[in-house]
């Protein structure tokens, strides 16, 4: 399910350009006409929401995310009025059905992907496209191999050692089945590598990696835990580089 974890929208909407510049390379996969209603499923703090928007000069677009933060931040981005809701995806409930779904960077927080794919499904009408990127089978491993290995240090351990973390990443072919099962026609899914080097690591660790992990830690051990992880993390450059895989998903409503 969608995670308890809120984000900070604020930060996520400052440091977010990698985020964004992904978002438009879905988004430019997507075939609209311009009259259609879109839903961004995990719309964050509403930037690749307002490149969906400037593509559907006629049509509507409705941005749903699970975090209150994320589409106040979203709220004051986008046009007035512009249809806005928090949301579990695994629980999505819409008034009317949409003509296609854009995610990007969301499924891979959640951990139910046959719940959440059923839930697109339902609101997607027959014949709609599903058009989507997470993370992938690989990602973030070398992020993942750090913060376990802090969290399983003292002072850390007696919140984070043992937790398997807050992320699913699914193979191409796993979620081709998972589609197919929850009625998707016409799926494919790809593994592409993208790696990044943030300009601000201890934000960008905080905000858009860590944020699970520091909701676990007092917050006295927050920001020396993120140090560590950094530090763990940095090359003989002092740089630190975020290994991402990325899961493409292309999809087709089949018949409800």
């Amino acid at each position: 399910m969608t995670p308890t974890r809120e984000w900070n929208g604020r930060s996520y909407d400052r440091i977010s350009d990698f985020q964004e510049q992904l978002g438009r390379e879905v988004l430019a996969r997507m075939t609209l006409a311009g009259d259609e209603t879109v839903l961004d499923a995990g719309c964050g703090s509403g930037r690749v929401t307002q490149a969906l928007i400037g593509r559907l000069p006629h049509g509507r677009v409705i941005g749903v995310d699970g975090s209150a933060d994320m589409i106040r931040v979203a709220a004051e981005r986008l046009p007035q009025g512009t249809e806005l809701h928090v949301q579990d995806l695994c629980e999505l409930r819409l008034q009317d059905s949409v003509d296609a779904i854009l995610s990007t960077a969301t499924f891979h927080w959640i951990g139910d992907h046959d719940r959440l794919f059923a839930a697109l499904h339902a609101v997607l009408r027959p014949g709609g496209r599903l058009v989507a990127q997470c993370g992938g089978a690989g990602n973030v491993e070398r992020v993942h191999a750090a913060a376990a290995a802090t969290g399983a240090r003292e002072p850390y351990a007696r919140y984070l050692a043992g937790w398997a973390g807050p992320w699913h990443f699914s193979t191409a072919p796993d979620a081709q089945r998972r589609l197919r099962a929850a009625g998707f026609l016409d799926v494919h899914a790809s593994i592409v590598r993208r790696p990044v080097t943030p300009q601000e690591p201890l934000e960008y660790l905080s905000t858009v990696m860590l944020g699970s992990h520091l909701e676990r830690l007092p917050a006295a051990l927050r920001e020396s835990y993120v140090d560590e992880v950094a530090a763990a993390l940095r090359g003989e450059d002092g740089r630190v580089t975020i290994d991402y895989v990325r899961l493409n998903l292309d999809a087709t409503a089949g018949p409800a």
